[in-house]
């Protein structure tokens, strides 16, 4: 049992001032906030032949400058919005096809010491229902999950001892090691992408030694004085331990870095300069920028009034903005769109650039196992918008002429950091990962699919299958004949067969 004592020991043990400062410039972040609102100034009314230069850069998969993406945040005018919003899906499907990943998050833990005003987890809401899971517990959510077809999770924790890096490397493992049987075979989780608090680097080599998917950090926002007031007390009350926990993960040997803010507890335009610095600064430093970027708004949270008072809550039409935006000032990152908000606005919003969102998403802690449906506040960090099926998601993505992809290749072919980034850009990755797409939901409709999405999904099957067969790229070359040798070892019952 951990103690108050051994929690305040623990916490004043955490932070590593020398794998910060090394990062710093001349003692400053980088992040300026002066600089940050002068060049959303001086980006005023662009010009339009200037934003149509800026969106066939975007075309170029090349990253924008912080004035270019300024430039596209100060565009008023509706005609230039609809090619803005033309020319993210553009790109999106230049570098990522017409497919889109699913994930589950598994929340393993709510214990936290911080104190975030906008989380349920706060140290100070009692109204919260504490628990971590153990591993036989974290066993029984893998399969849980498992036996709905997911392949890839994002296992999430609180910031507490019992909750640190061995933890967190022995529910990688836990998860990893389950198997259940499907209807034409078996299945397991592939993949293990970890949302946690910043560690140092010795602790993120744990993490490397298990095999951790893509690492993610939220700055939650990059004003500086936002987030002092957002984060009073805690480890989370150090803004700069937060802003290079993905260096250090760098560092640390985790190839693959996930960023995001949380939008609405300050101005929507800021945060994406933000987080378009903070990849910049990815890449200037380790030539890897974020593998994925994340944009959840507030929603409501128990024992929290920030969402209802907040000032800089995000609209509809300034979220579809910023998605877009995003997506045109880093081409190549993908997306991440999640069940926080509704499927009326995840339908309108995904084909502007997004590549990932969950489903069949439940956030209390033992959820899935345990068979609860209901949303329970207290037992949840906050309120979903989405709680589908992972069976009605992909038959609505079908409909939509969307490819649900399952695929964990490229990450055990070693296709990641500096790798897949180049691939990214020269739309090469995308080939490949067409193919597995075609291979794994061949795997999941045969396994899981109901009738309905079964049906749906082979139409699809059929289209992507012609277009593989037909696309210069893979035409009378030996890669086409693996592709559809592959294809039939599935349609036969053999399971994980990817290029």
């Amino acid at each position: 049992m951990t103690t108050g004592t051994n929690v305040k020991d623990w916490v004043s043990n955490v932070i590593r001032r020398d794998e910060i400062d090394k990062y710093l410039n001349d003692g400053k972040d980088f992040i300026d906030d002066d600089a940050i609102f002068r060049t959303l100034d001086k980006a005023k009314t662009p010009d339009k032949s200037k934003i149509r230069d800026i969106l066939q850069k975007s075309l170029e998969i090349r990253l924008l400058d912080p004035f270019e993406t300024a430039s596209l945040i100060n565009v008023t005018d509706p005609e230039i919005w609809e090619e803005m919003f033309e020319t993210a899906g553009a790109v999106k499907r230049k570098v990522y096809d017409n497919r889109i990943v699913t994930f589950a998050p598994l929340y393993c833990s709510n214990l936290c010491v911080n104190n975030c005003l906008y989380c349920a987890f706060r140290k100070d809401n009692t109204r919260e229902k504490r628990r971590i899971l153990s591993i036989d517990e974290v066993r029984a959510e893998a399969r849980s999950l498992a036996s709905m077809g997911h392949k890839r999770l994002i296992m999430v924790y609180g910031e507490h001892p019992s909750s640190s890096a061995d933890y967190i490397a022995e529910t990688m493992e836990a998860v990893y090691g389950e198997e259940v049987k499907t209807r034409r075979g078996t299945a397991q989780i592939r993949r293990a992408n970890i949302n946690a608090a910043p560690m140092a680097v010795d602790d993120m080599k744990k993490l490397w030694k298990v095999g951790i998917g893509t690492y993610q950090v939220f700055q939650e926002t990059y004003h500086h004085d936002t987030y002092a007031k957002m984060h009073p007390s805690g480890i989370k009350s150090d803004y700069r331990w937060r802003l290079y926990a993905l260096h250090r993960a760098l560092e640390a040997g985790i190839d693959d870095v996930a960023i995001g803010a949380l939008f609405g507890i300050f101005d929507w335009r800021f945060e994406v300069m933000g987080l378009v610095a903070h990849s910049a600064d990815l890449e200037e430093k380790f030539g890897i920028g974020a593998h994925t970027v994340s944009f959840p708004r507030l929603n409501p949270a128990e024992g929290c009034d920030v969402d209802t008072n907040s000032p800089y809550r995000v609209s509809d039409e300034d979220f579809k903005k910023l998605v877009t935006i995003l997506r045109l000032s880093i081409p190549h990152a993908g997306l991440i769109i999640t069940a926080r908000e509704s499927a009326k606005i995840r339908r309108e919003v995904i084909p502007l650039g997004c590549t990932q969102t969950d489903a069949s998403t439940r956030i209390g802690i033992g959820s899935y196992s345990e068979q609860y449906n209901k949303q329970e506040m207290e037992r949840q960090q906050f309120i979903l918008g989405d709680t589908r099926s992972l069976d009605e998601v992909i038959r609505e993505f079908t409909e939509m002429g969307m490819i649900t992809s399952f695929c964990t290749a490229g990450y055990r072919c070693g296709r990641t950091g500096d790798k897949i980034m180049k691939l990214l850009r020269t739309g090469v990755e995308g080939k490949f990962c067409k193919l597995n797409a075609v291979l794994t939901f061949r795997e999941w409709l045969d396994d899981f699919a109901s009738d309905e999405t079964k049906a749906a999904g082979e139409k699809l099957l059929a289209q992507e299958m012609e277009a593989v067969k037909n696309d210069p790229f893979f035409k009378g070359k030996p890669l086409l004949e693996q592709f559809l040798n592959n294809y039939e070892r599935i349609v036969n019952g053999e399971r994980d067969v990817f290029i």
